[in-house]
C-alpha cells in the first residue's frame, strides 16, 4: 500500500504538469519571438452597451492567456480520424509510442522530491544512479521500433539516426554522472543529496557542497545539461523530429493520439532529466546553499533564527516547492534555447558528442579519481596540486588532439582572394523577327 501511495504521489503531478508545461512553453516562446497569438487567444470582451451584460463587466476584458489553444489541440488530437498505413508492422507499430512513453515515466523512480523519506521516492534502491542510466537506454528501442515498424525507408533511416544521437550523448552522460557518484561515494540519489550537505569542497563550512559549486562538479553539471537537452530530443539537438532531416524522422507514419504519446515521452522526459539535475548538481530539495545547521550550532545565540531557516530551506513540506522549483527553471532553461540556438546538422551534433564531449567528461573521471586517491594518500593539499596539475596536463593534451583533427585548409593561415575577371563587354543579340508571307 505504501509503494502504491509513492507512485501515486509522484506520477500525479507529473500527468498535471504536462498541459501547464506546453501551454507554458507556447506562452514563452511567443514572448520570446514577440508572437501575440498564444499569449491572447481566448480573450472575452464585454460589450459597453448591450443591456445583457451586467454593469460591473461592461467594457471590461477578461483574458484567458491562450488556454482555450491547449484546449482545442488536446480535442482536436484525441478526436481526429486515427489513421494507420496499411502495410505496418501492426504489432511493433502500435507498441512503439508506449515503449518510448514507458521510461520516461521509470526514470522518476529513485529521485526524492522531499525531505520525507517514508513518501519518496519510490524506490531507494542502492544502484539509483545506475538504474536511471540502464532506463533511459530503452527509449532508443521506442524510435527503432517506431521507425522500422512504418515499413517506409524515410522513417527507418529517421530512426536510425536518432537512435545513433541518443546512444552517443548517452555516454557523454553516464562520464558526468559517474564523477559525481565518485565523490560522493554512492549510487543512491538520496546519498547524493546528503553528501551535498556537507561543507563546500571538504574545508569551508559557510557554504554547502553542491556539485555545481565544485570544478569537478561543473564541469559534469554542464555536460549533463547538454546531454539531457539531446536525450530528450529538444532545440538545438531536436533533428529526430525535424521536418527538414527525413521528412520528420521516426514518426512520420504516426498521427493524432499515437504521436501525442511521442510527444508525452518528451515532455515527461523533460521534467524527470530536470528533477535529476537538481537532485544530483543543485542540492536537491533545498532551497539555498546555506547550512543553516552548521550557523545554528556554532551560534547559539542566534540559533532560533538558524533552525527557523534550516527548517524552510527544505527540511520541511516546503522542499517538496522548491524541488519542483528547481525543476520549472530547468524547464525554462529548456524553452529558451529552443528560442535562441538555431538547430545543428547532423555531423555538428555527433562531432559534439564523440569528438567534445566524451573526452571532456572522461578527463573529468580521471581528475575526480586522482584527486580522491592523493587525498586519502597524502592530504587535502597535495590532492589539490595534483588535481591542478592533471587539469593542465588533459587540456592540453585535449587541445593538441583537436588541433591533429582539424583539416589541413583550417591549419593554414593563407586567405583566399577572389579575382572577379571583367569580361569584354558583348553587344546584344537582337531577335529575329519572322516574316509573314503576305497572303493573296
Amino acid at each position: 500500500m505504501q509503494a502504491i501511495i509513492r507512485i501515486v504521489l509522484f506520477f500525479a503531478p507529473l500527468f498535471m504538469a504536462l498541459p501547464v508545461v506546453i501551454w507554458y512553453e507556447r506562452r514563452l516562446l511567443a514572448w520570446f519571438q514577440d508572437r501575440f497569438g498564444p499569449n491572447r487567444t481566448g480573450t472575452i470582451t464585454f460589450s459597453r452597451t448591450s443591456h445583457l451584460v451586467p454593469g460591473f463587466l461592461r467594457g471590461h476584458k477578461i483574458s484567458l492567456w491562450g488556454l482555450p489553444q491547449i484546449l482545442a489541440d488536446g480535442v482536436k488530437s484525441f478526436f481526429k480520424e486515427d489513421f494507420a498505413p496499411g502495410m505496418v508492422d501492426r504489432l511493433l507499430y502500435f507498441a512503439a509510442p508506449a515503449v518510448f512513453l514507458f521510461p520516461a515515466f521509470m526514470l522518476g523512480g529513485t529521485i526524492p522530491w522531499g525531505p520525507f523519506h517514508v513518501l519518496t521516492p519510490i524506490s531507494d534502491i542502492d544502484i539509483g544512479i545506475l538504474y536511471i542510466l540502464a532506463v533511459s537506454s530503452l527509449g532508443v528501442y521506442g524510435v527503432v521500433l517506431a521507425g522500422y515498424s512504418s515499413n517506409n525507408k524515410y522513417s527507418l533511416l529517421g530512426g536510425l539516426r536518432s537512435s545513433a544521437q541518443l546512444i552517443s550523448y548517452e555516454l557523454g552522460m553516464g562520464m558526468a554522472l559517474a564523477a559525481v557518484v565518485m565523490a560522493a561515494g554512492t549510487l543512491r540519489p538520496t546519498g547524493i543529496v546528503a553528501a551535498q550537505e556537507g561543507p563546500l569542497w571538504g574545508f569551508f563550512p559557510a557554504l554547502a557542497n553542491w556539485n555545481i559549486f565544485t570544478p569537478y562538479g561543473f564541469v559534469a553539471g554542464i555536460i549533463f545539461l547538454i546531454c539531457m537537452i539531446a536525450e530528450t530530443n529538444r532545440a538545438p539537438f531536436d533533428l529526430p523530429e525535424a521536418e527538414s532531416e527525413l521528412v520528420a524522422g521516426y514518426n512520420t507514419e504516426y498521427s493524432t493520439k499515437k504521436w501525442v504519446l511521442f510527444m508525452m515521452g518528451e515532455y515527461v522526459g523533460m521534467l524527470v532529466y530536470g528533477g535529476i539535475f537538481a537532485t544530483v548538481f543543485l542540492g536537491g530539495y533545498h532551497l539555498a546553499p546555506f547550512p543553516f545547521a552548521w550557523l545554528a550550532e556554532h551560534y547559539p545565540s542566534t540559533s532560533g533564527l538558524w533552525n527557523t531557516l534550516d527548517y524552510l530551506n527544505g527540511n520541511s513540506w516546503l522542499g517538496i516547492v522548491w524541488f519542483w522549483l528547481k525543476v520549472a527553471v530547468a524547464i525554462t532553461g529548456y524553452i529558451w534555447i529552443r528560442a535562441t540556438l538555431p538547430r545543428l546538422r547532423y555531423d555538428q551534433l555527433m562531432s559534439l558528442g564523440w569528438k567534445s564531449l566524451l573526452p571532456l567528461a572522461v578527463a573529468n573521471l580521471i581528475v575526480v579519481a586522482m584527486w580522491i586517491l592523493i587525498d586519502r594518500l597524502y592530504g587535502p593539499v597535495w590532492a589539490l596540486g595534483t588535481v591542478v596539475l592533471a587539469a593542465a596536463i588533459l587540456i592540453a593534451l585535449y587541445k593538441s588532439i583537436h588541433k591533429l583533427n582539424e583539416p589541413e585548409e583550417k591549419k593554414s593561415d593563407e586567405r583566399r582572394t577572389v579575382v572577379m575577371n571583367d569580361l569584354p563587354a558583348q553587344k546584344p543579340v537582337l531577335p529575329v523577327e519572322e516574316t509573314v508571307p503576305a497572303t493573296l
